[in-house]
C-alpha cells in the first residue's frame, strides 16, 4: 500500500465515526483533544456570531417598538408611508445577499462581517434622526444594504469551521439571539423609553440613536475577536489548529479530505455559481424558509402591537411581549440539539412546523385575549425552532466553496422576500383580531411544511442514486455529486 493511500486510512475511519456515528473507535487522546478544539471554538466564536444577530435582529426589528411612541405622527408620514418603509430594507437586504457571500472568501470574515455590523449600526443610528419620509425611506434602504450579508455570511463562515454534524446545533445557538432579541428589544424599548425628551429628542429616536451605536461599537470589537477560520484562530495552540483542520478534512464527506482541501484553493467560477442557482434543493428548501420567514418577521415586527391591541399599554405590551420569545429560545436550541445528535433535519421540521400552524390557526379564529396571547407561545416556538435545520440542511449539502456561498445566499434572498408579505397584512385597520393577515401566514406554513417533505423525499432518492453508482461519473469531483458525498436528510 502507498503511503498516500496509508495516509487516507484514519481520515475515512474519523469521517466516518463523525458522519454516520459507525463503530470506529477514535482514540481516547482524539476525543479529548475534540472536545477541547470545540469548547473553545464555542466559547470563542458562537457569542461573538450570537452578539452581531442579536444586534441585527434589533435594528431590523426596533421600528415596531418605536411605532409604540409615535414614529409616524412625529415626521408625518401615513401607515401606509411606514409599510412602504419596512418594504424597501427587505428590498435592498435581499439585493446584497449573494454578492456579500460571494467576496466574503476574497475580503475576509474577519474584515468583511465586523465591517457590515459597523455600517448598519451607524445606519440605524441615522433612524433616531430623520425627520420626514424621503429621510426614513433612505435610511432604510441603506440600513437593508448593509445588514443583508450578515446571516448568509454567517451560515457560510460556520461550515468552514465545524463538521456538517456540528452545524445545526451552531446555528440554533446563536440563531436564539432572534429569539432573545424579541424579548431584549421589548425590555430595552420600555427602558429607553423612560430617558423620554432629554437632549431635544423624544422617545422613538432615542431607541434608534442607543441601539445603533452599541451595534457600531460590537462591530469595531468583533474585528479583534472573530478568527478567519481555524488555521488562524489565536486562541489555539499549534497542535489544535492542526488537529482542527484535519478533523474538518476527515469529516468532510469523503474519506480523503478532498471536498475541503478543494475548497481551500478553489478560485470563483460562473459555473459554481450557476449550479447553486439551479439546485431544486435551494429552490424547496428556500420557499418553505419563505413561509416560516414570513410568519417570524410579522411577528417580531408586529407583536408589541398586536398585544397593545389586545388591551395592553404601550409599555405593558413591551413586557408582556417578551415570555413568547425567551421560551422559543429554549425550544430552539434544544431542537437544533436533537437535529444534529441524530443528523436528520426535514424530519425535525415535519415536527417543529405544526407548532406554528396550530398556533396561527386558533389565533385567527378565537375572539378570547388569554387563549390569543397563549399561542405566541406556539408560534414562536414553531418558528424560530424551523430555522436552524433549515439553514444548516442546505448548507450541508452543499460542496464546493462558491456553490454553498451561493445556495446560502440564494436561499436567504428568497425566504426574505417574507418581508414583504409582512409589512402588508397586518394593516391598522384589521386590528386587533388581524384574521386576515394570520390565515395568509397560516397558509405559506402548511405549504411550507409540504415542501420541507418533498425535499427530503428528493434528497432520499438522490442517496439511493449514489448507492444505486447512477452518479459513478462524478466520483473524484470532490463536491456534493460526488457518489461519496451522502446527503443529509
Amino acid at each position: 500500500m502507498s503511503s498516500s493511500e496509508s495516509g487516507d486510512v484514519p481520515n475515512k475511519a474519523m469521517g466516518e465515526e463523525l458522519e454516520k456515528g459507525s463503530s470506529v473507535q477514535v482514540s481516547s487522546a482524539s476525543k479529548d483533544l475534540t472536545r477541547k478544539v470545540l469548547w473553545k471554538l464555542d466559547t470563542r466564536i458562537l457569542p461573538v456570531l450570537a452578539v452581531l444577530f442579536l444586534c441585527s435582529f434589533l435594528d431590523r426589528t426596533n421600528v415596531g417598538n418605536a411605532r409604540l411612541y409615535n414614529l409616524e405622527g412625529d415626521i408625518g408620514i401615513t401607515d401606509h408611508e411606514y409599510d412602504q418603509g419596512l418594504a424597501v430594507f427587505y428590498a435592498t437586504y435581499i439585493l446584497s445577499e449573494i454578492p456579500s457571500n460571494l467576496i466574503l472568501k476574497k475580503l475576509t470574515p474577519q474584515v468583511w462581517l465586523p465591517c457590515l455590523t459597523f455600517f448598519w449600526g451607524v445606519s440605524a443610528m441615522c433612524l433616531g434622526f430623520v425627520q420626514n419620509y424621503a429621510g426614513f425611506i433612505g435610511v432604510r434602504a441603506l440600513l437593508g444594504l448593509t445588514e443583508g450579508g450578515l446571516l448568509p455570511g454567517i451560515v457560510l463562515y460556520l461550515s468552514t469551521i465545524y463538521t456538517r454534524g456540528e452545524l445545526a446545533l451552531r446555528i440554533g445557538v446563536f440563531y436564539t439571539a432572534a429569539s432573545l432579541s424579541g424579548a431584549f428589544g421589548g425590555l430595552l424599548a420600555r427602558g429607553i423609553a423612560e430617558i423620554g425628551t432629554r437632549g431635544g429628542l423624544n422617545k422613538w429616536r432615542w431607541i434608534f440613536v442607543i441601539e445603533g451605536l452599541f451595534t457600531a461599537l460590537v462591530g469595531v470589537a468583533a474585528y479583534f475577536l472573530l478568527p478567519n477560520g481555524v488555521g488562524s484562530a489565536k486562541f489555539l495552540n499549534p497542535e489544535e489548529r492542526e488537529f482542527a483542520a484535519s478533523r474538518l478534512h476527515a469529516a468532510s464527506g469523503h474519506g480523503d479530505g478532498s471536498h475541503r482541501e478543494k475548497e481551500a484553493s478553489e478560485k470563483f467560477s460562473w459555473s459554481e455559481v450557476a449550479r447553486g442557482i439551479l439546485s431544486a434543493q435551494t429552490w424547496l428548501t428556500a420557499s418553505a424558509y419563505f413561509g416560516i420567514l414570513s410568519g417570524l418577521y410579522s411577528f417580531g415586527l408586529f407583536l408589541p402591537t398586536i398585544i397593545a391591541g389586545l388591551g395592553y399599554t404601550a409599555n405593558e405590551a413591551q413586557l408582556w411581549s417578551v415570555i413568547p420569545y425567551a421560551v422559543a429560545s429554549v425550544i430552539t436550541v434544544c431542537t437544533a440539539f436533537l437535529s444534529d445528535r441524530f443528523r436528520i433535519r426535514g424530519l425535525v421540521m415535519l415536527c417543529s412546523l405544526p407548532l406554528a400552524i396550530i398556533g396561527y390557526g386558533v389565533i385567527a379564529n378565537t375572539n378570547d385575549n388569554k387563549v390569543k396571547y397563549g399561542m405566541t407561545f406556539l408560534m414562536a416556538t414553531g418558528l424560530y425552532s424551523s430555522v436552524p435545520p433549515v439553514l444548516g440542511w442546505l448548507s450541508n449539502n452543499s460542496a464546493g466553496h462558491y456553490k454553498r456561498a451561493t445556495t446560502s445566499a440564494l436561499q436567504l434572498a428568497i425566504a426574505n422576500c417574507g418581508g414583504f408579505v409582512a409589512v402588508f397584512i397586518y394593516p391598522k385597520s384589521q386590528g386587533p383580531a388581524y384574521r386576515q393577515g394570520h390565515t395568509i401566514i397560516l397558509g405559506l406554513l402548511c405549504a411550507g411544511w409540504v415542501l420541507i417533505l418533498l425535499n427530503s423525499l428528493y434528497c432520499w432518492k438522490i442517496n439511493r442514486d449514489k448507492a444505486n453508482g447512477k452518479y459513478d461519473k462524478y466520483h473524484g469531483y470532490g463536491d456534493d455529486r460526488d457518489p461519496s458525498f451522502k446527503l443529509v436528510l
